[in-house]
């Protein structure tokens, strides 16, 4: 088998065409969580903090000078990812839990047995009197 028709053959399974539209859709999902996050969630809690740009708060480990730039850990920034995450683990989590819950209403329960009819009473008799003879 050739690789082209092999890779052809992979390429064209449903899984991973699905695979690939769900990290399209992840992307850009990922961009608005992001776009959420910086420019709707942490301007109206840096205000109620007294105005803090979240983008701006690190710890400076050393000074810039002439050559070099500062060196900083930016854990404002690590805020605004975090508040990221959560946000888009918990969009995730709240998709699976109406997945699951449509799935569940799928599967059919079996019918329950029913209380056999006078009729059918009376033909089971019938026929166990006709076994017997």
């Amino acid at each position: 088998m050739s690789i082209v028709k092999e890779f052809k053959e992979f390429a064209m399974r449903g899984n991973v065409v699905d695979m690939a539209v769900g990290i399209i859709i992840g992307a850009a999902f990922g961009k608005i969580v992001s776009s959420l996050v910086t420019d709707v969630i942490m301007p109206p809690i840096g205000f109620l903090m007294g105005g803090v740009d979240f983008s701006n708060l690190v710890i400076t480990l050393k000074q810039a000078t002439v050559d070099k730039p500062a060196v900083t850990i930016g854990y404002g920034l690590f805020i605004n990812t975090l508040i990221n995450f959560l946000i888009v683990a918990f969009a995730i989590f709240m998709l699976i839990k109406g997945i699951n819950i449509l799935k569940k209403k799928e599967v059919a329960k079996p019918p329950e047995p029913t209380r056999p009819t006078q009729q059918e009473l009376l033909l089971a008799e019938i026929r166990d009197l006709l076994q017997k003879k």
